[in-house]
């Protein structure tokens, strides 16, 4: 079984109130198996009137066999396990797959997500011991920035930058890479400098007095030295593959036979640059056709129902390209894509995508 490239980490807490129950008690990963595998037991004997059932354990929760359906509870990042829980159900010989979510806003998402393929799995909100049938929720708007967040973007425009609007605002990259993001507080808007959130906030307390545009330049220069496809080896050349990807594309649409092609955001904030995820495009076609295109670089079984969802977001009825290495199209992952009930079309690109000429993108 292929697994979700998303993180997941291997303990859990037990949530309960300090002042009534004691302090958090840290949960072994066996443990809580067990407890996931104890409670889909419970929730399907009880939904179905059975009386014992054996329970599976699964890198994305747990799951239960019914005859020819398989009762899937979604553990973790439950939007990001509906790819994973379908290709499990199928390799497992289900007909019909039931998912189990426990939060009611992720229910709704995971429902959306589900409802793009043409036998969709029904989704179901976990209350207490009872569950409910869930209905997809609408896609989320396009993402605004505030007319502040606009006007203290101007900086990244005149460095050089590209400037990318996503769910969570305005971001500066380089070959897909964040290198800076408009942040706006309480005091207006600013720009802050750095590879992710994590980086920026250690470069404020660091060179917090250099102005705006000399941080960006000096980020700028060390990013741009190491992202290329000449360069050795070196972490920020390997971050964020498929947003690299995506720069190829709308730098040179060509390549995939489009005449128009720019960045556009993913239905779903991706938390870190670490986690996996589609970098999304939209554009037109030679024939002035709408299209969506998802861009992927290794295996994520999460990138169909996450490029189907981008396409329901920004054009429901345009083409859906999927663009990836050859060596990622993975059989799940294309068999995914064939199941959607508006299928998508792959783009496997053939040697190094990094420098790959138009032939390369079959």
């Amino acid at each position: 079984m292929v697994a979700s490239r998303s993180s997941r980490s291997a303990t859990a807490s037990a949530v309960s109130s300090p002042t009534s129950q004691g302090p958090v008690v840290p949960v072994s990963a066996d443990q809580r198996a067990g407890l996931l595998a104890a409670k889909v037991r419970a929730l399907v004997a009880d939904h179905l009137g059975l009386g014992s059932t054996v329970a599976v354990p699964l890198p994305f929760g747990a799951a239960v066999r019914v005859d020819d359906t398989r009762w899937v509870l979604l553990d973790g990042d439950a939007v990001r396990a509906v790819g994973p829980a379908m290709v499990w159900s199928t390799r497992d010989g289900a007909q019909s797959v039931q998912l189990m979510v426990d939060d009611e806003e992720a229910a709704g998402v995971v429902a959306r997500r589900a409802a793009l393929f043409a036998d969709p799995p029904v989704v179901w909100s976990v209350r207490g011991r009872v569950l409910h049938p869930v209905a997809p929720a609408p896609p989320p708007p396009a993402p605004v920035p505030e007319p502040i967040a606009v006007t203290a973007a101007s900086v990244l425009h005149e460095a050089g930058v590209d400037v990318v609007i996503d769910r969570a605002g305005i971001a500066g990259e380089i070959r897909g890479l964040e290198i800076a993001r408009v942040v706006v507080g309480e005091e207006g808007a600013r720009v802050e400098v750095g590879v992710g959130r994590h980086d920026r906030e250690a470069f404020t307390m660091v060179h917090g007095a250099l102005p705006t545009a000399e941080a960006l330049a000096s980020v700028l220069g060390s990013v741009d030295a190491v992202r290329r496809p000449e360069a050795e080896p070196h972490p920020l050349r390997q971050l964020a593959p498929e947003g690299w990807l995506r720069w190829r594309l709308v730098s040179d649409p060509a390549l995939i036979d489009l005449v128009e092609l720019r960045p556009a955001h993913a239905t779903v904030v991706r938390e870190s640059l670490k986690d996996a995820g589609a970098s999304i495009a939209v554009g037109r076609d030679a024939s002035g056709h709408d299209v969506v295109v998802a861009c992927s670089v290794g295996i994520d079984l999460d990138l169909i129902p996450a490029a189907a969802d981008a396409r329901l977001a920004h054009a429901p009825s345009a083409r859906l390209l999927v663009v990836l290495p050859e060596r990622d199209a993975h059989p799940a992952t294309r068999a995914l894509g064939a199941a959607l009930a508006q299928p998508a079309e792959f783009i496997l690109v053939r040697g190094d995508w990094r420098t790959a000429e138009a032939g390369a993108f079959v």
